[in-house]
């Protein structure tokens, strides 16, 4: 067994002063007064490793042309079996800079020029390979309002309104539905007359597999909550369920409480990008006291590399400015992303039994001269500066 010293450590739940955190074979063995194995480090501070829940990391790819960037698939405007996977690189360097950020996990989803972008998947960023990095998967990609109507000039049936938009994914929808409702989802003489797309557009009626929208904008926003009633009054089965991601332009609280009201979270942000389209004329980090008075569920993302992922943590200095307090604000990009993502039974809190994933300080992550130190995941050292250990 081995154990870290720390003047606080922050669990994603609660703060414990003068701890030790012990961990065995990757897993945490629990918090103590003294330690119960060798100490690996003494430090100011500890807290868990941060999850970015929305990004493009190894698809947009450090120093390589803009190209050559595997976002977006420019074919059709639905690509239902795109799997993001299958376009990251595990040798992007943003990787390395994320580690050494504490940034240790990436939900990598397709681009927003498609109106159905494919399939998400949530990685280690620490890993080798693609194959070794899947940790899970986190729901269906899908884009309303501006990126997908501005995509006319790419293959494939294209939007050009945000009404065209919508009218290309209820199309596809009522499609699968109806053979639903006519039982072609069910084998007949040993054939079905349901394709594999079809399966997974089931499962995203059904409520099964989570649609994650790209969206900024109110009015957007409630497009997509009317287009999920229209399916829940033809048969009560088809009860979607929701992210919304971004969010960026929405200045009022309004949208917040009826997704409140729904049970439907929200992947806020980037909060440091420049408004560059007219859809975020409204974007401001005031916004985001909307978000937190409305008491609705929500996580904090970079969508990078719109920000760098290394920058993650840095966008809670707005959380700070709205009121919340730094165990909170930590919260946000632990433990409050791992649940939206369904990771929460091993990531986001350092408690027994969860993986030993943590970033070890050189003092208060929240003063601009601290830094991660000492990088765990899984409880294999990743990170480390000696000249800092024993701070």
């Amino acid at each position: 067994m081995l154990s870290v010293k720390a003047s606080i450590i922050h669990t994603g739940r609660k703060v414990f002063e003068n701890g030790c955190l012990n961990w065995q074979d990757g897993t945490i063995a629990g918090i103590s007064a003294p330690p119960r194995g060798d100490v690996a480090g003494r430090y100011p501070v500890v807290t868990p490793a941060f999850i970015d829940p929305h990004c493009h990391i190894g698809m947009e790819r450090a120093g390589e042309p803009s190209a050559e960037g595997e976002a977006n698939e420019k074919m059709e405007s639905i690509v239902v079996l795109a799997d993001a996977l299958d376009s990251v690189q595990m040798d992007d360097d943003s990787f390395r800079e994320s580690i050494e950020a504490g940034v240790l996990y990436s939900c990598v989803v397709p681009g927003s020029g498609n109106i159905l972008g494919g399939r998400s998947a949530v990685l280690r960023n620490y890993a080798a390979t693609t194959s070794d990095a899947l940790v899970g998967r986190a729901g269906i990609k899908a884009a309303v309002g501006y990126n997908p109507m501005s995509t006319r000039e790419w293959k494939g049936k294209r939007p050009y309104t945000r009404m065209g938009a919508m009218a290309l994914l209820r199309e596809k929808l009522h499609e699968v539905k109806d053979k639903i409702l006519q039982g072609k989802d069910r084998k007949k003489n040993g054939e079905k007359e349901f394709s594999r797309e079809d399966e997974v557009l089931r499962d995203v009626l059904l409520g099964e597999e989570i649609l994650r929208v790209h969206v900024h904008k109110s009015d957007d926003m409630e497009s997509v909550l009317r287009l999920t009633d229209e399916f829940r009054e033809t048969d009560p089965r088809f009860r979607m369920r929701l992210s919304m991601e971004h969010a960026g332009d929405v200045h009022s609280p309004e949208i917040y409480r009826k997704l409140k009201e729904r049970s439907i979270p929200v992947v806020y942000g980037p909060m440091d990008s420049f408004p560059y389209k007219v859809e975020l004329k409204h974007e401001s980090w005031r916004n985001l006291k909307h978000l937190l008075d409305s008491g609705v569920e929500y996580g904090l993302m970079t969508d990078h590399p719109v920000i760098l992922q290394r920058m993650l943590f840095h966008q809670l200095r707005w959380f700070l400015r709205c009121g919340l307090d730094k165990d909170r604000a930590i919260q946000v990009v632990t433990r409050q992303n791992a649940r939206i993502l369904g990771l929460d039974p091993f990531l986001g809190t350092l408690e027994e039994g969860k993986w030993a994933s943590f970033v070890c300080w050189n003092g208060d992550p929240f003063d601009l001269s601290s830094y991660p130190v000492a990088v765990y995941g899984e409880g294999r050292l990743l990170f480390s500066e000696d000249r800092s250990a024993g701070a």
